[in-house]
């Protein structure tokens, strides 16, 4: 008869906690310490008669591991590896080198965070093996990994259903866990996209209720959470809203949810990429029922950007200047919505077809023809969209090296260089109808007053073709920066309110304290 086992965690019913043998079971954890206690919990929960070997990376296995007297097997075979990523492809050969795994419980107790820099590729690779190797063996292997950010790695497991029978992640939430579990199969079937509610109590893990050993319903899809921002003000519609101060609240939150609506904010063109990997995570995580919508409440979208949230599964993007009454409309029309669109596993992908050009700033003359070129040569990005650039020649009276210091771009992928009296910038992804707009952004005055004429390219071939003359520019003409002085003040004491930019008045004092307190 086969051996099956079960984690360590009481009142969890069987569908939920055995792993019987051949297969390979993963568990995330936010911290090391819960790691240890699943681990101990689980080798309490066993038979006395079972077989259990537990294998420690970078820590002495005695130093972490308890048995109980009461409970659990009579002996345990335990093992220490060292923390490093390649002594896994090893872990089979020397394991069998110490016990006959036949009906064996292996766990394997990982480093902290030591999983999240191994490529992908080749921890997709070693799971195969391992679990052709469990299937071989007739054992079980339960790998429990801690880890502070183990988002990635669970989004990159839960298309692994072939090589692992069981997923599931634990998370920390101030008082209680949160046991998330992406899939779980034994011989009473397959369970998926179940959430429960934990206690670690006295050392033991715990239901925090009795649930139903049933599919959880979408008892959310009428929820909507909400960015207060949002809302401009506005209290919450209805008993179905929850507003949030932050992205970072409401994604916490979204992470317990099924079905419901999701309204992000997008306030600086900065937060951009944390809200997709935040996007991407919920997307791969929660399945296709979530609606998410971004609100973009100030100008901070280019296309590329626009892109880049669609593709890591937002249902929407509602422009900075619809007003609240459109963007209402917009929220219920995305109700009932399933999502369909493929999102790739690793978002390192979509940034990489997003985000080419890791330069910001002014650059040397010869170092912006070579990134523009390299932009312009890159097949992944779209024809005649790859951005615009522009050619500024200064007013009479200012040399290109005062308009140079005007030009305060604060944008990945937007560059600049001056060279035979001109200012040349690229704007990435920038299409060419929003170039004042974008202009009105990186100077803190109208252009018409810095500039007397400027030239434009957007077209691939307008781009190229003006590369050829640029780099046949002597460097006797490039020109070069002003010299940087300290503690000198900004220009202008100005700040940009999302449309224009605003001088922001500086108290200044007339007459000191002892000139007031002078008799008259």
């Amino acid at each position: 008869m086969d051996s099956i086992f079960s984690i360590g965690i009481q009142s969890l019913w069987d569908e939920l906690s055995h792993m019987p043998v051949g297969g390979v079971w993963w568990i995330n954890t936010d911290r090391n310490e819960d790691a240890i206690s699943l681990v101990n919990q689980t080798i309490a929960a066993q038979d006395k008669d079972s077989r259990v070997a537990v294998i420690s990376m970078g820590e002495e296995p005695k130093k972490i591991i308890t048995l109980e007297s009461d409970c659990g097997p009579q002996t345990v075979r335990l093992f220490s590896m060292s923390a490093e990523a390649d002594s896994l492809y090893f872990l089979s050969h020397d394991i069998q080198c110490s016990i006959d795994p036949d009906h064996y419980l292996v766990i394997l107790k990982c480093a902290n965070n030591i999983l999240q820099n191994i490529p992908a590729e080749k921890l997709l690779s070693w799971l195969e093996k391992i679990n052709k190797w469990a299937k071989f063996q007739n054992c079980t292997l339960l790998v429990v990994n801690p880890g502070s950010n183990n988002d990635k790695l669970f989004s990159l497991l839960m298309g692994e259903y072939r090589s692992l029978f069981g997923l599931a992640s634990l998370r920390d939430q101030a008082g209680s866990y949160l046991y998330d579990i992406a899939f779980w199969c034994n011989e009473k079937g397959v369970s998926a996209r179940q959430q429960l509610t934990l206690k670690h109590i006295e050392g033991k893990w715990h239901l925090a209720q009795q649930e139903e050993t049933v599919v959880q319903p979408r008892s959310d899809e009428k929820r909507i959470l909400s960015h207060i921002a949002v809302l401009e003000g506005a209290p919450a519609l209805s008993e179905n809203w929850s507003l949030f101060e932050s992205n970072e609240a409401l994604f916490h939150e979204a992470r317990t949810t099924q079905a419901a609506t999701l309204v992000f904010s997008l306030m600086q063109n900065n937060q951009i990429e944390t809200l997709a990997r935040q996007i991407h995570t919920l997307r791969r995580q929660r399945g296709s029922a979530l609606k998410i919508i971004v609100r973009e409440n100030n100008t901070s979208l280019r296309a590329t950007d626009e892109r880049l949230l669609l593709g890591c599964g937002a249902n929407m993007v509602i422009p900075w200047n619809a007003p609240l009454s459109r963007c209402l409309t917009l929220i219920e029309s995305v109700q009932g919505q399933q999502f369909s669109r493929h999102v790739p596993e690793d978002i390192s992908t979509l940034l990489s077809m997003t985000q080419p050009m890791k330069l910001r700033g002014y650059q040397k003359w010869d170092t912006f023809c070579d990134a523009v070129g390299n932009m312009m040569n890159n097949t992944l990005l779209p024809a005649d969209g790859k951005g615009v650039m522009v050619a500024l020649r200064p007013v009479p009276g200012i040399r290109v090296e005062q308009a140079l210091t005007l030009c305060r771009p604060n944008r990945t992928g937007d560059i600049m260089t001056i060279g035979d009296n001109r200012l040349v910038l690229f704007l990435s992804f920038c299409r060419v109808n929003d170039l004042d707009t974008a202009l009105n952004h990186i100077f803190p005055l109208p252009t018409g007053d810095i500039f007397s004429n400027r030239m434009i390219w957007f077209e691939d071939n307008a781009i190229s073709a003006e590369l050829v003359q640029m780099r046949a520019l002597q460097p006797e003409q490039w020109a070069k920066p002003l010299a940087i002085t300290s503690d000198v003040k900004p220009i202008l004491n100005a700040r940009h309110d999302g449309h224009v930019w605003r001088r922001v008045p500086e108290p200044l004092r007339l007459l000191t304290d002892n000139a007031e307190n002078a008799p008259s």
